[in-house]
């Protein structure tokens, strides 16, 4: 059977004087590389977008990390400029595309604002600005233009004993790369912590009783998804399942490459 294909979610950005869909290379290599399937990157359409079209087409969808803010009015919170900046577009996108993914028992992999919107389309809310309150760390990714210091590991986390996460990596102390300021404040319906860091800051979590692959994480695994065993038993286990989705799609090819 041909790689199967993932909906991978995109930013709205300016440049050269127009708006631009994009997402960074580091997440569609990840899938490619890491999970193994085919990304396709989605537009941010909000309502002209054909989601039945576009789900129709993948086995899979991986709501990517961004510099943007799920815009606050979403979760009942209050617009702020020390919280932008904001994607409406990119929001009115990742949700309906989330809304029926669930439905339809896609497999799922958030990561970071992905997780955030997963939780909010679940009627959760959230926290924005979490390094200025008092107790948490600071979340931030450090100021420098070396990537590899950006992203280096700040903390650890700790999977809850015999959760989804706690069978792909263990229930030991991992260290693991967060970069937001802004996280889960309450678990949304179905949202279920999987793991958290010292302050408490939920770190991971699936939606439960998913029918696949349904788990999403605050820190980035996407960035050492080639080297880091924590984060490729995490997309490995996703495209997993995506293969797993498409093969109970397409029986007639899974049949013949067994063959094969």
């Amino acid at each position: 059977m041909a790689r199967p294909c993932v909906a991978v979610a995109t930013d709205t950005i300016e440049f050269a004087g127009t708006e631009w869909f994009a997402t960074q290379r580091q997440y569609v290599m990840a899938a490619a590389r890491a999970a193994d399937v085919t990304p396709l990157l989605v537009p941010n359409l909000g309502k002209e977008l054909d989601c039945e079209a576009v789900l129709d087409a993948v086995d899979g969808l991986l709501l990517t990390g961004s510099v943007s803010n799920v815009y606050p009015a979403l979760y009942g919170g209050e617009v702020s400029p020390a919280n932008e900046p904001y994607d409406p577009a990119r929001d009115a996108t990742s949700f309906a595309l989330l809304e029926l993914a669930l439905k339809r028992g896609l497999p799922l992999l958030a990561i970071c604002r992905g997780l955030q919107e997963l939780n909010v389309a679940r009627g959760g809310t959230l926290q924005t600005e979490i390094q200025s309150i008092d107790g948490n760390l600071d979340h931030r990714a450090p100021q420098s233009p070396d990537r590899a210091e950006r992203f280096a590991v700040k903390h650890s986390i700790r999977a809850a004993p015999g959760s989804h996460l706690a069978g792909l990596i263990g229930d030991e102390p991992v260290m693991v790369n967060s970069l937001h300021r802004q996280a889960i404040a309450r678990p949304g319906s179905g949202i279920v912590v999987e793991a958290a860091a010292g302050d408490g800051i939920a770190e991971a979590v699936s939606v439960q009783d998913a029918r696949s692959f349904a788990m999403g994480v605050q820190w980035h695994p996407e960035f050492a998804a080639e080297n880091d065993p924590v984060s490729q038993k995490l997309f490995r286990a996703f495209g997993d399942d995506v293969r797993a989705h498409a093969a109970r799609r397409f029986p007639e090819q899974e049949a013949i490459q067994a063959k094969a």
